[in-house]
């Protein structure tokens, strides 16, 4: 019996619940399908189905194997994403994400740890948000990446989770600028510039709610996608906005913010599957020890990880 296409039938009518649909699903006939859906009844002893001339539905051993069949199915395309890769001469590669805020040095500095501590491996470094790497972790697109928290961490391993201060970037004539520190009630009335909660929205409405919980609630608030065109909206008057701290920039100050109330939480996150256990180590290892000594993060005490159930938005950091 071919084990692994019956369970691909057995998948589409469970989700389906309509042999027709899941025969169009198939791209195959319905005689056929109810065929395959018998063999693999009796050859694991137990009925799957419910049928009647108006429904179908799983059986109590029905609904059981369904998740357990999905897994398999899931192995199955891992092992041919993995002999592909094969084929293509990519086993000698990392694929790793890491967010659009992160400086040129700081890029730099992760590349060189990495090529020290694994020299013989090639590192293919994308540029891309929380969200997005997320997306490309579960389907196997990503090996590793550097995730903004709070996230959904289901199913990933973590590395050491940092915080990372973040301060307000304010136009250098405005009279801010001369205080060492501002409080986030000294915001009142300002637009605010932020990363697009596209790419991380977690973290997004967590910036937001803090900022309300401690009296600043932005009159707006413009997404940026990229760092520079926060930068601008700065530069022109038209937003403070809110980020770690920045290399110095003409015309625009980073200022800390009194008691340190706002926090961007980071860590490596990787598939627990992945199979490449080693190179994703030494990657964390890297990108935790570059971002703690060129990206002003430090470790924080550990915690179990949150679920994120993202709210609808509301208006440089991924």
């Amino acid at each position: 019996m071919n084990l692994v296409g019956h369970l691909h039938c057995f998948v589409a009518v469970a989700e389906e619940l309509h042999f027709g649909r899941a025969a169009d699903r198939l791209g195959m006939a319905q005689p056929p399908l109810s065929q395959r859906i018998q063999r693999l009844e009796r050859e694991l002893g137990v009925r799957l189905f419910e049928r009647s001339s108006r429904r179908v539905e799983l059986t109590v051993p029905g609904r059981l194997l369904l998740e357990e069949a999905r897994e398999i199915l899931a192995r199955v395309d891992r092992i041919h994403s993995l002999a592909e890769r094969a084929r293509r001469g990519e086993l000698g590669a990392l694929r790793a994400g890491v967010p659009a805020d992160l400086t040129g040095a700081v890029v730099a500095a992760l590349i060189a740890e990495f090529r020290a501590r694994c020299p013989e491996v090639r590192l293919e470094l994308r540029e891309i948000g929380t969200a997005e790497q997320i997306r490309a972790l579960a389907e196997g697109a990503l090996d590793v990446g550097v995730l903004r928290h709070p996230c959904e961490v289901r199913d990933l391993g973590l590395g050491p989770m940092l915080g990372q201060p973040v301060g307000v970037l304010v136009p250098s004539g405005d009279p801010l600028a001369a205080a060492p520190e501002v409080h986030l009630t000294d915001l009142t009335g300002r637009d605010l510039a932020l990363f697009s909660r596209d790419e991380a929205p977690g973290p997004y409405d967590e910036l937001l709610a803090a900022c309300r919980r401690h009296g600043y609630d932005p009159a707006a608030v413009h997404e940026a996608r990229q760092p520079q065109f926060a930068v601008g909206l700065v530069l022109a008057g038209s937003a403070v906005a809110l980020t770690p701290r920045t290399p110095e920039t003409s015309g625009v100050t980073w200022l800390p913010l009194v008691g340190e109330p706002l926090l961007l939480r980071v860590s490596c996150a990787w598939r627990r599957d992945a199979g490449n256990e080693h190179a994703v180590a030494e990657f964390t290892a890297a990108a935790t020890g570059v971002l703690c000594a060129q990206a002003g993060m430090s470790p924080l005490p550990s915690a179990p990880p949150r679920r994120v159930v993202p709210r609808p938005a509301s208006g440089f950091l991924a």
